[in-house]
């Protein structure tokens, strides 16, 4: 006579080792949290504490644009330069540590997924806990998606990643004059073809840069979630009526995968037309678009 199975320390767990998904949800709780605090940290080189203070960061930029601009030359003017390159490291610290996260909650999906209780031994209370680790888990690897697909692009064009903090709503000062001159001279490039000075010039090239970048990032996860979809929907036509609670989950998650591809579609689409028209796309946001 067999004795029963003892199960081990994951019983939670059947099937997989018993420490990895207590090591993995440890780690991703260090990195959420790493994603908002360590990127300032890291970015910094000794002289840009004060960046971390974002009002501070705002008020630096509408500064320094002034003297960008008024420099009437191409190159950045040294404290743009400093702005720009500690918005570039901002950007590419951000983006490891989020890709790192969504690595972790990848590895701790895979194992959610293999510990899904199957056939009906298994009480509805372990069914409702790996369901809802599954969604937080899910819905966490999107959010770090998102992190590091918008970090990437501000790392590839940091300057028109900055010009978003522009007040462009500013109606007195130097800032406000200078940037009714770059509304008036992206209005002349426009309607009369005009040659941009050379800031604008700069400007239009890296808006167009952003936004190429966004659409060729989104263009690659659609991809995958695309692929993923069809991963899951044969899964899912392959799940027979004994897995019905696995089938429900395939199905559920291959219809999120179908509608997420769509809309980051859109936004590849959306980005692409920009890029096409930057100058168009920066008289938008300089006039409050």
């Amino acid at each position: 006579m067999s004795s029963p199975a003892v199960p081990g320390r994951s019983g939670r767990f059947a099937g997989v080792p018993g420490r990895a998904p207590t090591l993995l949800a440890a780690l991703a709780a260090v990195l959420l949290p790493a994603v908002f605090v360590v990127p300032h940290m890291l970015a910094a080189d000794g002289s840009e504490d004060g960046f971390a203070d974002q009002r501070n960061l705002i008020d630096t930029v509408g500064e320094e644009f002034v003297r960008y601009w008024n420099s009437g030359d191409r190159m950045f003017s040294p404290g743009m330069e400093r702005v720009v390159d500690y918005w570039f490291r901002f950007h590419m610290v951000k983006a490891v540590i989020a890709a790192a996260l969504l690595i972790v909650l990848v590895a701790l999906g895979v194992l959610l997924r293999k510990s899904f209780p199957r056939g009906g031994g298994a009480g509805p209370a372990r069914r409702a806990a790996v369901t809802t680790g599954g969604v937080v888990v899910t819905t966490l690897a999107l959010f770090s998606s998102v992190i590091v697909v918008v970090n990437i692009q501000g790392a590839v064009a940091p300057f028109t990643s900055l010009m978003s903090m522009l007040p462009v709503g500013t109606r007195h000062g130097r800032l406000a004059d200078t940037l009714d001159q770059v509304r008036q001279r992206l209005a002349d490039s426009l309607t009369t073809g005009a040659s941009p000075p050379p800031a604008l010039d700069a400007m239009i090239s890296d808006n167009s840069r952003y936004h190429v970048a966004l659409a060729v990032a989104a263009a690659i996860v659609a991809v995958a979630l695309v692929a993923l979809s069809g991963v899951l929907w044969r899964r899912f036509l392959r799940t027979g009526p004994s897995g019905e609670h696995s089938r429900r989950a395939l199905g559920a998650c291959g219809v999120l995968t179908v509608a997420l591809s769509l809309v980051v579609a859109i936004v590849a689409v959306a980005n692409l037309s920009t890029a096409s028209d930057s100058a168009q796309g920066l008289s938008v946001f300089f006039n409050g678009g």
